[in-house]
């Protein structure tokens, strides 16, 4: 954690971070704020599937303890207004959002709001952050830069291709694997099934990659819509042309129902949420989520300088909204 602190450069010396304290890896953002300086860090958390609100403070103040940042990370399951009001940063983290007009009518105007994904993703099928309120508020928001290399994330991608897939009981040596891709992941999804020793063939539609043979798996990772990203037609063409082909599912929600009716098994066996991954970084260890969740913490850094002492090094951290 330090390492990435220090590869980044990052000081957020006398903010208050708003956050939130997550399971696992997730554990790191609120830490890495104040061993980047932060004067005050709130994290929220809440019960989920993966661990309850009790288990994530203990585990996020023992790693803040470890890092001796312990006095100033607070971790709470209430969302209190005055904690939004007097944020200096605002993370687009799972439970702080929704990000809506409401929060963000208590948030100040000098508030900055980074992505913590790259703006290309704010597109895609999510509803939880309004980008057009912060807009009207004055606020900053922008995304993370995830191919930097002090951060350096979309390297991970093809692993976690590779672990999916392994999770499924197909593993990528010697298999034969389709992707369908329509967004920036494809190059390294395709470079690390292919390094792990896969036959891979590429497409962003699903008709292209039809006309081969049938492959051990489909790999789904298209960008969200907020519907499935296979409609009725696909799901039956693909049942009729690769019958009984297992469908990874990597990104983009999917009509399980429908796959079901038609005999195409699915993985991972439990839905992600609607627009989330199917397999997150943290899959394959804590590194990928300490660089990412460093990385966009950078950015809320370089939003909350004047632009006019923001230098073209750090703003090769932030990628903007278009």
């Amino acid at each position: 954690m330090r390492g990435a602190v220090e590869e980044c450069r990052l000081d957020l010396s006398g903010a208050v971070v708003l956050t939130e304290a997550a399971t696992g890896p997730y554990a790191v953002t609120p830490v890495l704020a104040a061993m980047a300086g932060a004067a005050d860090v709130v994290a929220l958390t809440r019960d989920t599937r993966y661990g309850t609100a009790a288990e994530v403070t203990r585990q996020t103040l023992a790693l803040a303890e470890a890092a001796g940042v312990a006095g100033r990370v607070t971790v709470t399951t209430t969302r209190r207004p005055e904690d939004i009001s007097r944020a200096d940063v605002v993370t687009n983290s799972g439970h702080v959002r929704p990000i809506d007009e409401a929060m963000i009518s208590l948030m100040k105007p000098t508030a900055v709001v980074p992505l913590m994904f790259e703006a290309w993703e704010a597109e895609a099928g999510r509803s939880d952050l309004d980008i057009p309120a912060l807009r009207a508020r004055g606020i900053a928001v922008a995304g993370t830069n995830e191919r930097h290399p002090a951060v350096d994330v979309f390297s991970y991608l093809g692993l976690m291709a590779v672990k999916l897939l392994l999770d499924a009981e197909v593993p990528a040596y010697r298999s034969r694997v389709a992707v369908l891709c329509d967004n920036p992941f494809l190059d390294f999804v395709v470079r690390g099934l292919t390094s792990a020793g896969a036959e891979v063939a590429a497409a962003a539609s699903l008709a292209e990659l039809l006309d081969g043979p049938q492959p051990d798996a489909l790999l789904v990772a298209l960008r969200p819509t907020g519907a499935p990203v296979l409609g009725p037609a696909e799901v039956a063409a693909l049942a009729a042309r690769w019958p009984g082909c297992l469908v990874a599912q990597y990104w983009g929600d999917l009509d399980r129902a429908g796959l079901a009716a038609h005999r195409l098994p699915v993985w991972p066996a439990a839905a992600p949420g609607a627009g989330h991954m199917g397999v997150l970084p943290s899959a394959v260890g804590p590194d990928p989520i300490v660089r990412l969740q460093t990385g966009g913490l950078k950015v809320a850094e370089v939003l909350l300088r004047p632009v006019a002492r923001r230098t073209a090094r750090d703003l090769e951290f932030v990628d903007e909204l278009g």
